[in-house]
């Protein structure tokens, strides 16, 4: 039922385990309650798959609703999903907190990004032909962001509060560096690690939602 219209709307999430924007997805729909969605994995490297006309770029994940059609990318999902909650769950009313979440989900959805596109180089070129110079490039964006999220790392609200989009994508961030980078952040990053641990703790659908190896 969406809470903001009263409205019964049917749901299909596209995505795949590994995907740390599905994982967004997923753990949005945890917090927020939303069980009435049905759950299809896509294969994004096969050309047969209907996901390439549900987002015609290609990617996951993509939500499929009755009332406002296909749905991408995670960012747009998790506010839809918000606006399906009944408004100001995961994404805060008040402007100042509200463009801080948005900022933490962007910043965060970068270092997500670029460890993509440094998977996506050892992926598609032999290892004699990797471009040291755009992977150097990534690393460089995930390493600044990492420091200055080290240096001040975003609160979490005492519970029962819900994390916001920030939070979550910064959860989903640390976890793809870990499943993907063998956790190599850790080291250098003693209070994401335990900022990571609390909310961890906080959200049972964070290690519910983990990829396995």
């Amino acid at each position: 039922m969406n809470r903001a219209t009263g409205d019964f709307v049917m749901m299909i999430l596209r995505s795949a385990l590994p995907s740390p924007f599905g994982r967004k997805v997923a753990i949005a729909l945890s917090v927020l309650g939303v069980g009435d969605v049905k759950i299809e994995p896509a294969d994004t490297m096969d050309p047969r798959d209907t996901v390439r006309g549900q987002n015609p770029l290609g990617k996951i994940p993509v939500l499929i609703t009755d009332d406002v059609g296909a749905l991408y990318d995670s960012r747009v999902i998790l506010e839809y999903l918000d606006h399906y909650a009944g408004g100001g769950k995961i994404i805060p009313r008040e402007a100042r907190h509200r463009f801080a979440a948005l900022r933490l989900q962007a910043l965060c959805d970068g270092i997500l990004d670029a460890s993509i596109l440094t998977i996506y180089e050892g992926r598609w070129r032999p290892s004699e032909k990797h471009e040291t110079k755009w992977l150097d490039h990534q690393a460089g964006k995930v390493e600044r962001a990492l420091a200055a999220l080290e240096a001040v790392p975003p609160a979490l609200d005492p519970a029962p509060g819900l994390p916001h989009v920030g939070q979550i994508a910064l959860a989903c961030a640390l976890g793809y560096r870990d499943f993907r980078f063998g956790g190599a952040w850790r080291g250098d990053h003693p209070r994401l690690v335990a900022w990571l641990d609390g909310f961890a703790a906080r959200v049972p659908a964070f290690a519910a939602t983990a990829p396995k190896a």
